[in-house]
């Protein structure tokens, strides 16, 4: 009898945390609400404690084998540091780090490559964490900028880099536009970015629509770009030279997500240090991320790479008049 009152107390906070899951999304309202979010993950600090200094997926390899969940961060950005040919590029080449988190990919461009690094966020307390965590004599700084609004002048940065940035943007085109403006002419855009399949070609069906509903209102995200799409409103910006090169890699950053979750299995010690609250805020992560993998592993969401090179022949004129175009 008294297995049978345990299991239904279960059963009974288990529905219970499904309704305030479910009841209590944090959807996108404004730039506001992603800052706010992320202020206060970087605040109390439980992010950085199991996700290390790269708040983005880890790279598994081809095809995916077991791997240390913060050694597989890293190569993640020298997976994509490759695929971009950036380590091609000369120590000095300025970079721009858009959507910058705390500052892990930043340093690894900084350290390793001899780049010089900016970092944007719009979490004025991931620019503190970042400037915190990068030694003085690493070439990377930090500071609040919106990546719809960017603050550089035009041509200002060698290659324009992006992590997992987009899905928190409204505005994909003007997202697209931005990077490509503050590019120099000949430079290299490579990013990086948690995308939908592509629903002009397969419409989503009857369980993918309530998921990609929950996979955008519990992590503040207003929409996720197709791959096809996202590199079409690239090369609508009219700065491309050529075409816009993409790749797939889902296979290689699908072990992430329940990695994510196994983090906290295999380090309770992070409970102990954040306390109650902190379990309860961590846990109330799990249902998304397995979502995420759900997701991911359907081919409801695909991992998509993205690499463009502005035009060296661009003039002035038609780049005012591409961003004038995007604004309107």
């Amino acid at each position: 009898m008294y297995l049978y009152y345990t299991l239904g107390f279960i059963a009974v906070v288990l529905v219970i945390g499904i309704l305030v899951y479910l009841l209590t999304p944090r959807s996108y309202e404004s730039s506001d609400t992603v800052a706010t979010s992320y202020d206060e993950w970087t605040q109390d600090g439980i992010l950085e404690f199991y996700w290390g200094e790269h708040i983005h997926l880890g790279h598994y390899g081809s095809p995916p084998r077991r791997k240390d969940f913060l050694e597989a961060k890293a190569d993640f950005v020298h997976e994509m540091v490759k695929w971009g040919g950036l380590d091609k590029l000369s120590r000095g080449t300025t970079v721009l780090d858009v959507g910058c988190g705390i500052g892990g990919s930043s340093r690894i461009l900084a350290k390793e490559y001899g780049f010089q690094t900016t970092g944007v966020t719009i979490s004025p307390k991931q620019v503190q964490r970042a400037t915190e965590l990068t030694p003085e004599d690493v070439t990377a700084k930090f500071q609040v900028d919106d990546a719809l609004n960017l603050s550089f002048p035009d041509n200002s940065f060698d290659v324009v880099w992006s992590i997992e940035a987009g899905p928190h943007m409204p505005d994909k085109a003007k997202y697209a536009s931005e990077m490509m403006r503050v590019l120099k002419p000949g430079g290299i855009l490579v990013v990086a970015d948690w995308n939908q399949r592509d629903d002009r070609q397969k419409p989503l069906n009857f369980w993918e629509k309530p998921v990609m509903r929950q996979l955008l209102d519990q992590w503040s995200h207003p929409s996720f770009s197709s791959i096809e799409g996202f590199s079409e409103q690239i090369e609508a910006t009219g700065l491309v030279e050529g075409k816009v090169i993409t790749a797939d890699w889902t296979k290689e950053t699908l072990p992430s997500w329940l990695e994510s979750i196994w983090q906290g299995i295999v380090r309770p010690q992070g409970f102990i240090q954040f306390g109650f609250s902190g379990f309860i805020k961590s846990l109330r992560e799990v249902p998304t991320m397995l979502l995420m993998r759900l997701g991911f592993g359907a081919g409801l969401c695909r991992f998509g790479m993205f690499r463009a090179i502005k035009s060296p022949s661009v003039s002035q004129s038609t780049q005012t008049a591409t961003s004038e175009t995007v604004n309107v």
